[in-house]
This record gives structure tokens, C-alpha cells and sequence, in this order.
């Protein structure tokens, strides 16, 4: 600042840091579970899924649907736990990973949008304060039991992506219906 000159500020803000909001979402009740975390590695990745397995503790395989992202897969929970504990939970899951640029096929993404209007829409200044807003908000959508209403089929499934099966083996260059 210069005498005589009027003050001067810019746009920018300060990033106080980053986090890993990670959920999942059962699509035909609306249960969730969500945990906020520092940081985003394979060892937060697995201590959720560890907690998945624990909310259903009947279910003998849980289907999750996730993303391409490095640290989603069963090698995250053998460098977590020990051999037999991740063997154990890498036996309850069967992971269905979406294709790249098609995270719109990830239920979870429809709930991650809700989050960042409803909730994520402002500057939430600490890791304290976001998760007491992150887990507020899935409690009131868990308790409201806040379906998602999926309406792609199989069959639209399999015409939307005819061209890239195409590409992968001849084939499948017949019409798909």
C-alpha cells in the first residue's frame, strides 16, 4: 500500500486445506453412511468400508458401486488390517466400478450433488465444523429415508454405450436393443 493510493483487494481466499467427504447411499431405502476425513488415501477408504461391513452385518456380499479412483480397491484393506481381517472384508464386497467420465452413473453422485447445494454451498472454515454439517445433513436425509428413484435400465444401459462395445470387440457392432 502507497499513500495516496486507495487500497487494493483482490478476489483470492485463503485455502485453509482440503479434505475426504466419502458415503454410500442404499439406493431403494435411503440408509447412509458417511464419514469426513484429513485426508484422502487407501487407509481412510478402508476404515469405511470396514464400517459398511459393520452396518450390515447379516448381508453375505455388499454390492458398492465407486469411481475409478487409486485408492478404491481390496488392496486398500491389506494394507490396512491384517491378512485374515482384510481377507475377511474383501470377501463381503463385490466393487462395480463405473466407467471413466461416467461418474453419472454412480447413485452416490446424485448425493454428493444434494450435499454441495444444500449444504456445501458456503465456506465452512474447519474440518470440526464441516463434519458436524456433512453428518448433520446425511442424518436428516437418513432419517427422512430419501430414496434415489434410478431409471437406468439395463436395456438403456446397453444402447448407450452400443458404440463403445463396438470399439472394444467387432462383434458387437450388431444393433443392441
Amino acid at each position: 500500500m502507497h499513500s495516496g493510493k486507495p487500497r487494493r483487494e483482490n478476489y483470492a481466499y485463503e485455502k485453509l486445506g482440503s479434505c475426504a467427504v466419502l458415503a454410500a447411499i442404499e439406493p431403494l431405502t435411503g440408509r447412509r453412511l458417511a464419514h469426513v476425513r484429513p485426508q484422502r488415501r487407501k487407509i481412510e477408504f478402508a476404515y469405511f468400508m470396514c464400517d459398511l461391513a459393520e452396518a450390515y452385518p447379516d448381508a453375505k456380499l455388499i454390492h458398492v458401486v465407486l469411481d475409478n479412483l487409486n485408492t478404491h480397491d481390496t488392496s486398500a484393506f491389506y494394507e490396512v488390517f491384517d491378512a485374515q481381517t482384510a481377507h475377511a472384508l474383501a470377501q463381503r464386497f463385490q466393487f462395480h466400478f463405473t466407467p471413466k467420465s461416467a461418474s453419472w452413473l454412480n447413485m452416490i453422485e446424485i448425493e454428493f450433488s444434494a450435499l454441495s447445494r444444500l449444504c456445501l454451498n458456503r465456506r465452512i472454515p474447519t474440518i470440526e465444523q464441516l463434519e458436524a454439517a456433512v453428518m448433520a445433513f446425511v442424518k436428516d436425509r437418513d432419517d427422512k429415508q430419501i430414496k434415489i428413484n434410478w431409471q437406468f435400465s439395463i436395456s438403456s444401459a446397453r444402447k448407450t454405450f452400443s458404440s463403445h462395445y463396438a470399439r472394444i470387440n467387432p462383434l458387437n457392432r450388431t444393433k443392441i436393443t
